[in-house]
């Protein structure tokens, strides 16, 4: 398990996100088929306050707004929140940390994070927090990777591995949270009650490979990453990684598995 930080996470990864929030906005909208699984499972209806933690560019919110629902996100990034109040201008919105919500007990009817809880600096205070804004019994909605064999993108990180420092041995980010029990254990130490977990899979396509490269490096701040190193090392890397999934017209396909906890607060 994590160990407790009183620090939060958000200093560190707001500008690594919103280092290019265009680019990411258009990746985050492949991942609609991800959301939509969610909704259907969970419900999202009219009248519903739905909240997710590390909203992006909003892709998750617009739908749910146009469930019906009142929608409010929070993230890290500033730059990538002015790109959800641009897609959902009904939503209220704020920068913030997973660790430290601005929203009183007991408020909503659906808290969602996807692919977010586990860049918390405590993942188990940021699932603690989600349980304390969520009403009694709501659905608390947590994604993270799938099975590594089943991730196209697995490729994608290990082409950067060498180029990034080494990674904290003791964060929850590998691929052991998709392993069964492993999410149920951080909700229930969170004071969630672990619900159902099941398992979704859809696909990335990029036309080509500038595309493919440009929606890599706007990921968790690659393309500082790559501006550091230079020589285009890293964007070289990338495309070499990502070459088995070209398709016979030239552009990329690289299907995800993703892996999800319904918790109840």
């Amino acid at each position: 398990m994590p160990t407790t930080s009183a620090a939060g996470s958000a200093e560190r990864w707001g500008p690594l996100w919103g280092a290019r929030p265009e680019d990411w906005a258009a990746t985050e909208e492949q991942q609609t088929a991800t959301y939509e699984e969610a909704i259907r499972r969970v419900g999202i209806g009219a009248g519903q306050h739905v909240l997710e933690v590390g909203c992006g560019s909003g892709v998750f919110l617009r739908l749910a707004a146009d469930c019906g629902a009142e929608v409010y996100g929070l993230d890290a990034s500033e730059p990538l929140l002015a790109l959800a109040q641009r897609r959902v201008p009904e939503a209220e919105l704020r920068l913030g940390d997973l660790q430290f919500l601005p929203y009183r007990d007991d408020l909503f009817d659906v808290v969602a994070g996807f692919n977010s809880f586990f860049f918390a600096a405590d993942m188990v205070a940021a699932l603690r927090e989600a349980s304390r804004v969520a009403k009694p019994g709501a659905p608390v909605v947590i994604q993270v990777w799938g099975r590594p064999e089943r991730c196209a993108l697995e490729a994608m990180k290990h082409a950067v591995a060498p180029f990034l420092p080494p990674p904290d041995p003791d964060a929850p980010r590998g691929s052991e949270l998709w392993e069964p029990g492993v999410l149920e254990a951080f909700a229930a130490e969170a004071g969630l009650a672990p619900g159902f977990a099941f398992d979704c899979s859809w696909a990335y396509q990029f036309p080509d490979e500038q595309a493919l490269v440009r929606g890599m490096l706007a990921a968790g701040g690659i393309a500082l990453v790559a501006e550091a190193v230079g020589g285009g090392l890293v964007e070289t890397a990338i495309a070499e990684a990502l070459g088995p999934y070209r398709t016979d017209s030239g552009g990329y396909l690289l299907e995800n598995e993703w892996h999800y906890l319904i918790a109840t607060g």
